[in-house]
């Protein structure tokens, strides 16, 4: 039988050692868990830089994607730009070119504005010559022996006044058509009633037999462009009697 005091050490020597044991294996994990905690928060930032890594490599991809886009817009742009230019620069070209030609233009129809109106003259101007050559030459000057062969043939000057006279008729009819053709008209206000817008008035004198107002006499005939008084009739008015 063991007695009191050898159970006693026993117990105190096997509280020690269970003491002990336990110590160590604290001592132990401790480290363990330290380097299982390192290890975790490591593998927690090395998560989190490569989640940021790809983000960042997310987001970066779209920049560079839309500064190509950027370039590639602002390349077009400039296209557009330099093809606007081009055709601004053409355009006003054109327009100097047009501006010179219509310049050009304008003075060669003031220069030759008559052009037609002269040559429908021209027919006029031959007829009044052959009226002109109808005269003889020895009765277009007055001499002392004009006279005495007027005073012989005086038939022939007669047939050579009539061919005057003919060929003057003649240069006046194909004058005033030549006129009406370029829109101008001759107006013979006689018997009329004056209007002071077309006619001219140089005298009146009391008629009559007429009526006060009426033009009885016309010195000028008028004439008229395309309706427009071109030269008022020179005219005589009855005026009212007294």
């Amino acid at each position: 039988m063991f007695s009191v005091p050898a159970l006693r050490n026993a117990a105190a020597m096997s509280v020690r050692r269970t003491t002990t044991v336990s110590s160590m294996k604290v001592a132990t994990a401790i480290p363990a868990m330290r380097r299982r905690c390192y290890a975790t928060e490591n593998g927690k930032d090395t998560a989190k830089e490569g989640e940021e890594a790809a983000t960042g490599n997310a987001t970066e991809a779209p920049k560079a994607e839309l500064t190509e886009d950027v370039k590639k817009m602002l390349a077009e742009k400039d296209k557009q730009i330099s093809e606007l230019k081009d055709a601004y620069l053409r355009c006003l070209a054109d327009q100097e070119n047009v501006r010179e030609r219509s310049r050009k233009e304008i003075e060669t129809t003031k220069e030759y504005a008559i052009q037609k109106f002269a040559k429908d003259l021209l027919d006029t101007v031959d007829i009044l010559n052959m009226a002109l050559t109808a005269v003889p030459s020895e009765l277009r000057e007055k001499s002392s022996s004009l006279q005495s062969e007027l005073a012989k043939d005086a038939e022939k000057i007669v047939d050579q006044l009539t061919n005057l006279y003919t060929g003057v008729s003649m240069t006046e009819s194909e004058l005033i058509k030549a006129l009406k053709r370029h829109g101008v008209e001759r107006e013979n206000p006689e018997g009329e009633a004056f209007d002071p817008n077309r006619h001219q008035a140089l005298f009146q004198a009391p008629m009559p037999d007429k009526e006060a107002g009426t033009i009885f006499a016309v010195q000028k005939m008028g004439y008229t462009l395309k309706g427009r008084v071109l030269r008022p009739a020179q005219v005589g008015v009855v005026s009212d009697p007294q």
